[in-house]
């Protein structure tokens, strides 16, 4: 099994460099980590006493993957959770923050287990998985990963600049889709013609 920092360290290889889209409600990011996170962290990385651009771009790898298991691994107590859905989960928090923990909870309750929606890793949150772990050892990781999938199809339907996330200008599979695919076995992958009539709408 690898270790959070090992996961850490592909999340940041993912994330890749700095970048300022203006559709993205992040702002400007790097390697995973925004503007939004330093400042709420109080992190100065430059020391001129605000905290801008000029510090997302200071932000180096090393520091990234701090960032990461600090805050999204180990304060929202994704290592409670059972070992095939943390990668994950650690992932998705990266990227969409409590959703990521939201999106597990609906897919329990949707396996029959009592869990509320509210985005913490709590008690009720824990055993769920573990249940719902136990009953689909072989599967549980999947199902997890098509639900993110899913949640990164609802957005883009919803919200027209952000279907450049889930889809390339080619039309193939965008950032969003083949971030989720990578951890939903390939036989789950979806097909280019699945892919082609699931965005045909927009």
């Amino acid at each position: 099994m690898q270790t959070v920092t090992e996961i850490a360290k592909e999340i940041v290889a993912r994330e890749g460099g700095y970048v300022n889209d203006p559709d993205d409600p992040g702002g400007a990011t790097k390697f995973g980590v925004t503007i939004h996170t330093l400042r709420r962290l109080g992190l100065d990385l430059t020391q001129d006493g605000v905290v801008d651009q000029r510090d997302v771009r200071a932000l180096t790898r090393a520091d990234a993957v701090e960032i990461f298991v600090d805050h999204y691994y180990h304060r929202p107590g994704i290592a409670r959770l059972p070992d095939p859905l943390q990668a994950s989960v650690f992932d998705m928090y990266v990227n969409a923050g409590a959703n990521a923990v939201k999106i597990l909870q609906r897919l329990m309750r949707d396996m029959g287990q009592e869990a509320d929606i509210d985005g913490v890793i709590g008690p009720q949150t824990v055993r769920a998985a573990e249940t719902a772990t136990r009953a689909a050892p072989d599967h549980i990781a999947d199902a997890y990963g098509i639900a993110r999938r899913n949640y990164y199809f609802r957005l883009a339907d919803g919200r027209q600049a952000s279907r450049k996330f889930a889809r390339t200008k080619a039309g193939g599979k965008g950032g969003w889709i083949r971030r989720a695919e990578e951890f939903i076995a390939p036989r789950f992958h979806l097909s280019t013609a699945e892919f082609n009539t699931r965005v045909a709408a927009w």
